[in-house]
Parts: C-alpha cells; sequence; structure tokens
C-alpha cells in the first residue's frame, strides 16, 4: 500500500474523468469452496489480510462497551469475528452469514480456539427478523456489503440495521468503495499477487468491480436514521468506513490485548497495518492507540 506506482494508480483515478460501472460479484452468496477456502487461508493466522483484520478489530472495539450485545453481519469464515470478540471477552457476539460453507467454518474456528463469547448461525443481513426491534447493542460489518446484489438490497440492509441497533449504540461499518478505472483496481488486487493464490487474486478483483460508490453506500447509510461519521481513503475510495462515536473509554487492558496480537504479526504485516493506519488517517480515521 505504498510506493510509487501506488500513487500514479491513485492520481490517475482521482483525475478519471468517469467512473466504472458497477460488476455485481458472480456468487452472491461465497459458498464455492475454492473460494471459501482461499478467502478463509487470507484471513486466517499469518494470513495476506491478518494485518487488515486487526486494524478493523481496533476500530470496532472504540464502539463496542463491556456488556454489549453485538451483531456481525456477514461474518464469513469468522477470522474477523473472533479476533474482534477476543479483544472484547466482556461483550456477547453474534455473527450470521447467508452462506452455510461460512457458518461451519466460522463455528469450527470459535470451537477451534476456544471462544466463549461468540455464537454463529446463518443469516442474512438484508432480513434480520429473528431479531427484534432495538435488541443490539453495537453492529459491525466489514468488507461484505459489497456481496450484495444492487442498491435495493443495500438499503434494505441498512434499513434493517437502524432498526434493530438501540438508541445510541455503536457501529463500525467498513467496505470497498468503487475507484474509477479498472486499471487502479488490478493494481491492488494483484499488488500481493506472490504472496497470494490465483483463487484469491480472482475474488479480490470481482470485490473491487463490485463495490458500491461512495455516494451510495452514504445514502445508504442515511436509511439507517443513527449518526455516523464517514471516512474514505485519500485519492481514491479503496476503503470507506462508517462509524459512530467512540462509545468506551481505552483502558490499558484493552491496549496491552491489541499489542499482544500486533506483536504476533511479521514484520511485512506490520507495514502493511502502519500503511493502511495513515492512508485512513488523513481520510481523517483515527487509532485509539499509537502502534
Amino acid at each position: 500500500m505504498s510506493g510509487p506506482r501506488m500513487m500514479i494508480n491513485l492520481l490517475l483515478d482521482r483525475l478519471a474523468f468517469t467512473g466504472t460501472a458497477r460488476v455485481p460479484e458472480r456468487e452472491l452468496v461465497m459458498d464455492d469452496p475454492c473460494q471459501a477456502d482461499a478467502f478463509d487461508a487470507a484471513g486466517s493466522d499469518g494470513g495476506i489480510l491478518e494485518f487488515l483484520y486487526l486494524y478493523h478489530a481496533l476500530q470496532a472495539t472504540t464502539v463496542i462497551r463491556p456488556g454489549d450485545a453485538v451483531l456481525d453481519l456477514a461474518c464469513g469464515p469468522g477470522n474477523q469475528l473472533v479476533l474482534t470478540a477476543t479483544l472484547n471477552p466482556d461483550s456477547d457476539f453474534v455473527g450470521i452469514d447467508a452462506s452455510p460453507r461460512m457458518v461451519d467454518k466460522a463455528k469450527a474456528l470459535v470451537a477451534r480456539q476456544g471462544v466463549k463469547n461468540v455464537e454463529v448461525c446463518l443469516g442474512d443481513m438484508t432480513d434480520l427478523t429473528g431479531f427484534a426491534a432495538a435488541s443490539v447493542d453495537s453492529l459491525t460489518c466489514t468488507m461484505s456489503l459489497h456481496h450484495l446484489a444492487d442498491v435495493g438490497e443495500l438499503g434494505s440492509a441498512f434499513s434493517e440495521m437502524g432498526r434493530i441497533l438501540r438508541p445510541r449504540g455503536g457501529a463500525y461499518l467498513a467496505d470497498f468503495g468503487r475507484m474509477n478505472r479498472l486499471a487502479t483496481m488490478r493494481h491492488f488486487s494483484s499488488e500481493w499477487k506472490r504472496e497470494q493464490s490465483p483463487a484469491f487474486t480472482r475474488d479480490f478483483l470481482q470485490s473491487l468491480q463490485a463495490a458500491f460508490t461512495v455516494s451510495e453506500l452514504t445514502g445508504a447509510v442515511a436509511g439507517m436514521g443513527h449518526a455516523m461519521e464517514r471516512f474514505t481513503t485519500p485519492l481514491a475510495p479503496f476503503l470507506v468506513v462508517f462509524k459512530t462515536g467512540w462509545r468506551r473509554e481505552w483502558s490499558p487492558q484493552i491496549a496491552s490485548r491489541v499489542q499482544s496480537r500486533y506483536e504476533k504479526l511479521s514484520p511485512g504485516q506490520r507495514r502493511k497495518f502502519q500503511a493502511l493506519s495513515r492512508w485512513l488517517l488523513a481520510g481523517g480515521c483515527e487509532l485509539p492507540s499509537r502502534m
């Protein structure tokens, strides 16, 4: 996430007069074995996305209070969910996903790591009728909104989020934003191709092409009816973050848990974490502590 080639791509994307048309994901529910395994491996300990998951878990922790009932939407194989729950052992988490294969993977991960404050079940983020109104203290959803079919489903998802989230509840939502140039998307999807599988590289590009625009995401978030701040990576919306204000004190105990996870990252993963942190900080999204 640094270097001359990236800067050239970002500048060209910024200067592009027209954007690209959205290309929805070929499989809206990630249930293909090869695709699911590649995604799972990328987010596991030592995987290529480990740094990204730690960043999201760190940011999500700022909106989760002790004792909160937290719902993680589209939890996938559970790597992000389990990490966030591990940093917040005093809160209870439920993860839902529309893919039976992903739910099985997430349940297996929870059991394997012995995490006691997480439950996982099948669920569709556009239809949360299994959750009563104002029954959830905090919501998280990371890197999954682009799997929705269209803007209509995006609006339905945020409407449901707004219905079940309690007044003054917390939310951390992050996903790709649609960039203007296919060449920029290809750059990001293949930047670390030597470290990732061909299946992951293909899926990464498809995800970038399926991303919604910043204006589409912003319009849908407004339908929640909760006050949210928006942050985007400068020059191009590689990442778009929506979050409520901080809801908890950053205690020494939390800082210690986070630092312990950070120290487990490889030197390369730490560099990526720092680069992403600086990029989003330039867009106004601060980290709660210095790593």
